[in-house]
């Protein structure tokens, strides 16, 4: 179990790397890992509206759909959290590349 773990931490971890580089691919993969809680992660609708949400603003269609999809079982609360997180992830994101 320890070592399964490792390694989906470990791809977590990659795949935010690849995510504050801007890949959309890595934000749309964070965001189904979220939405289905695998990976050794913990089921949060508000971090996977977050994610879909910066893959979508790259134009990932499939993002766009999921955020459409999640956003049906969140309150207009929680949208507004994970919106803001996203914002938030692109201001510090852009403050490391300047």
């Amino acid at each position: 179990m320890g070592s399964s773990l490792k390694n989906a931490n470990f791809l977590i971890e990659r795949r935010l790397a690849d995510a504050a580089r801007g890949d959309d691919r890595a934000c749309y993969e964070l965001g189904m890992v979220y939405s289905t809680g695998t990976s050794g992660v913990v089921l949060d609708l508000i971090e996977a509206h977050k994610w879909f949400n910066l893959a979508a603003v790259s134009g990932n269609i499939a993002a766009q759909e999921c955020r459409a999809e999640i956003a049906e079982d969140m309150t207009a609360r929680e949208i507004s959290v994970a919106q803001r997180a996203a914002r938030d992830w692109m201001q510090l994101t852009q403050r490391r590349a300047a």
